[in-house]
């Protein structure tokens, strides 16, 4: 199908300078009486929009503590603890009583020797964490503690300063004894202390050290006695 062009009015310069001239001119007067006439439009907001409030704290994940700690038994324990560490370092203050144990011993043996140690006033050294976590370690150690007066060390170099092959291990260390340098920073001389082990109580262990060396007898006593009380 052919296509037809219809010829249309010419337009002249003249008529597009008349058109210029007609066209309104809009002022800056103009805008602004606009603009107070008929107002900002209004925003139109969803009616679910979510209001905006301040984040709340509360509604924070917390932390799950699984095991609660006890803090003042934890601060009781660390007293304790600070005497029994100036006690293995200086052992000049008077005799030192340590009973080296593992969470791995059997939790009834366990719970007797802190048991006694809390009596005799001695101190049990840990070698190390319970799998590392000190949580963890807590955890197991604060139902064998209770409301016992009694200092828990954790202290590798302990083992090494007494050449502590297994456990439970039961050291006296002499009344007046000096440190000297070794290894594991400082130990007592070899005859300063005294080493026994085996599943046995303290008391036993203690009896045993003054029958092998009466030498110690003196230094067995204060612990024989609060034990036996």
């Amino acid at each position: 199908m052919p296509i037809t062009w219809a010829a249309g009015p010419t337009i002249t310069e003249a008529d597009i300078e008349r058109a210029r001239r007609a066209q309104p001119t809009v002022t800056e007067q103009d805008i602004e009486q606009a603009r107070r006439k008929h107002g900002m439009p209004p925003i139109d907001l969803p009616a679910n929009a979510p209001a905006t409030t301040a984040p709340s704290v509360d509604a924070l994940p917390q932390p799950v503590a699984r095991t609660p700690m006890d803090l003042e038994a934890l601060a009781r324990g660390y007293a304790l603890q600070a005497d029994a560490m100036e006690a293995a370092q200086s052992l000049a203050k008077g005799p030192g009583l340590f009973v080296f144990v593992s969470l791995a011993i059997p939790r009834p043996t366990l719970q007797r020797l802190i048991d006694q140690a809390a009596r005799a006033r001695a101190s049990v050294i840990l070698r190390g964490l319970a799998n590392g976590s000190l949580r963890q370690t807590v955890a197991q150690v604060q139902p064998l503690i209770g409301q016992r007066q009694v200092a828990v060390q954790i202290d590798p170099q302990a083992f090494d300063r007494f050449a502590i092959a297994r456990v439970p291990s039961f050291v006296l260390v002499r009344d007046g004894t000096r440190p000297e340098s070794c290894a594991a920073g400082s130990c007592a001389p070899p005859e300063a202390f005294l080493r026994t082990a085996g599943d046995v109580s303290l008391d036993y262990a203690l009896e045993h050290m003054q029958r092998a060396a009466p030498a110690f007898r003196a230094d067995a006593a204060p612990f024989l006695a609060r034990l036996r009380n």
